[in-house]
């Protein structure tokens, strides 16, 4: 599991049911044009789920990933 991967499942705070945890699953997609013809997926998102309730959410890695203080960044983002 990725450093990113790991701060999403510990850091989500379902906004359904209040529990923390969650899985996370990636998925990497083709853009249009000629990315969808040469089957290039520069579009890659982490879909992360709530085990409770399975709530999910889905975040762009590419900009996750750009951030030289993701720790800072996800506390930002789930008011930690």
């Amino acid at each position: 599991m990725s450093r990113v991967d790991e701060l999403l499942a510990n850091k989500f705070h379902c906004p359904r049911c209040d529990k923390q945890g969650a899985s996370v699953e990636k998925l990497a997609m083709s853009g249009t044009g000629l990315s969808r013809l040469l089957e290039i997926q520069a579009h890659r998102y982490a879909f992360v789920s709530c085990k409770n309730c399975g709530y999910t959410e889905v975040f762009n890695l590419r900009i996750l990933e750009g951030q030289d203080n993701l720790g800072t960044f996800l506390d930002v983002l789930f008011m930690d």
